[in-house]
Formats: C-alpha cells, sequence, structure tokens
C-alpha cells in the first residue's frame, strides 16, 4: 500500500506545533478513507459483540436497579473506544518500518506533532466508532435516562478518555519492533476492561480484586459515563454523585496523558 505523502508547512512561516499536528492527522485520516476496511471491519466488530453481550450474558446477569441493557451500554461504549483505538500501535509500527518515521524526524517540525496528529486522527476514528455503537445500543434496547445535554457530555467524556488511552497505542508502536508485537502489547490493556465495573458490577467479583478494580482508571470513566446517561436511576447503583466519577475520571485522564505522551516523544526523539 502506498503512503500518502506529508506536506509539510512552508518553513519559517507556519511550522508550529498546531499546524504540524493537524497536517499530520489529515495524513492520518486519508489513510483510512483510502483503506475503508480498517474502519468498516472496527465497526461491524464492535455492533457483532454489542449484540453478542446484549442477547447471550443479558439474561444471566442480574443487575440493581437498571436493567442489564441499561448497565451494558455506557460500560460497552466507554470501553469500545480501546478496542478501535487499537490500530494506533500498529499504524505507528508500520509508520516506523515504512520509514515515514525516519523522514518526518529529519524535518523541522516539533517532534510531539508529528504523534500528536497521529492521536488526533485516531481519536476522530474512535468517535465514529463511539457513534455507531450508540446508534445500534438504541436499537437493541438501550433507553436514555439521564438529560440530553448529560448523555452529550458522557459521550465527549469517551473521546477525551479514547485521546487520553491514544497515547498508551502510539507509545506501544514506538516501543515495538513492529506491528504484529505493537498489537502485542496493546492487547495487554484489554484485561482492564473486563477486570472493571464496564460489563459486571464490581462487587459480584471477589473481594482481593474489587479494590483493584473499583480505583483502576477505567472503572472510573464507565461509571462516570454511567452516572450521567441513567440519572437518577444511577444511584440504584452508585453512591456518590455523577460529579465524583466524572472527576475522577478527568484525572485518571490528565495522569495518562501527561505520563505516556512525553514518553511516546521521547521514544521519538531517539529514533
Amino acid at each position: 500500500m502506498t503512503t500518502s505523502p506529508v506536506a509539510i508547512p512552508r518553513p519559517g512561516r507556519d511550522i508550529t506545533l498546531a499546524a504540524s499536528t493537524l497536517v499530520t492527522a489529515r495524513r492520518g485520516l486519508l489513510k483510512y478513507l483510502r483503506t475503508p476496511q480498517l474502519v468498516v471491519l472496527g465497526l461491524a466488530n464492535g455492533a457483532v459483540f454489542l449484540i453478542l453481550f446484549r442477547y447471550v450474558f443479558g439474561g444471566a446477569i442480574s443487575t440493581t436497579g437498571v436493567s442489564y441493557v441499561n448497565f451494558l451500554v455506557p460500560g460497552f461504549v466507554a470501553t469500545g473506544v480501546l478496542f478501535t483505538g487499537i490500530g494506533a500501535s500498529a499504524g505507528v509500527a508500520e509508520d516506523k518500518a515504512e520509514g515515514l518515521i525516519d523522514r518526518l524526524r529529519s524535518l523541522p517540525v516539533p517532534r510531539s506533532a508529528v504523534l500528536a496528529g497521529r492521536a488526533l486522527s485516531d481519536t476522530a476514528i474512535l468517535a465514529l466508532g463511539a457513534a455507531v455503537s450508540v446508534g445500534i445500543s438504541f436499537a437493541v434496547g438501550f433507553r436514555l435516562q439521564g438529560s440530553v445535554p448529560a448523555a452529550l457530555g458522557a459521550f465527549g467524556l469517551c473521546i477525551v478518555y479514547g485521546f487520553a488511552f491514544e497515547w498508551i497505542f502510539v507509545l506501544a508502536g514506538m516501543a515495538a519492533a513492529n506491528a504484529q508485537a505493537a498489537q502485542g502489547i496493546s492487547f495487554m490493556v484489554f484485561p482492564l476492561t473486563f477486570v472493571s465495573s464496564a460489563y459486571v458490577p464490581v462487587s459480584t467479583m471477589p473481594g482481593w480484586l474489587q479494590a483493584f478494580a473499583s480505583h483502576q482508571p477505567i472503572t472510573y470513566m464507565v461509571d462516570a459515563v454511567r452516572a450521567l446517561t441513567l440519572g437518577p436511576a444511577s444511584h440504584a447503583l452508585y453512591s456518590h454523585p455523577a460529579s465524583y466519577y466524572v472527576t475522577g475520571s478527568l484525572l485518571w485522564t490528565a495522569g495518562i496523558i501527561a505520563v505516556t505522551a512525553p514518553l511516546a516523544v521521547a521514544r521519538y526523539r531517539r529514533g
């Protein structure tokens, strides 16, 4: 597959972090547009897994105060951005193997712009995937019980959180020897989605596991989205208001970016 060239801003006038980031992000989006299978297959996989969870496990899992579909969907949409974003690690590793990273490293552009552009373009794709998941969720029986502004806030929170995890995947791509290794490293994130409140209540887990599941970042994110979308119905699940979980998820988001973004840029500088 021929890689699209990157139109770098003209030297001396408009080589800024923002301009370089947007140019790199555009290149990433064009790559997706020219290889639609990357998007279509991801969307199809998300739809299949949502339907499986809804109709295969829905009859076996009980939740207090809310139906399982209303419990499941916020967790699925929140964690779905991780499954969509995993392509970033393999994509970055492929760019390294094809020599694109080396060419960009030789140009007078801000070092962080190349990786930030990649994270931004992949975030746009995961936003599309999340929107499709929301549409399918209503088709399989999910009903919004909170306000529309709160639901929009929950969707935005998913995208922000997805952007944070994109930096983990970008770092994996920069550290891995090839695309296959990068994808394997990225899959290490996914056990966290199951050891969280995404698909089952944390209270059903063994006591020694509950402490970890209750305080890991994905649980805070899922609980924030669920509290915002279920509104008053979430009181049957949580003892804290939605603001508590939103604050916790935003703190985790800031922490993830603060740690992984500098590490990814440092790895980029070293080559």
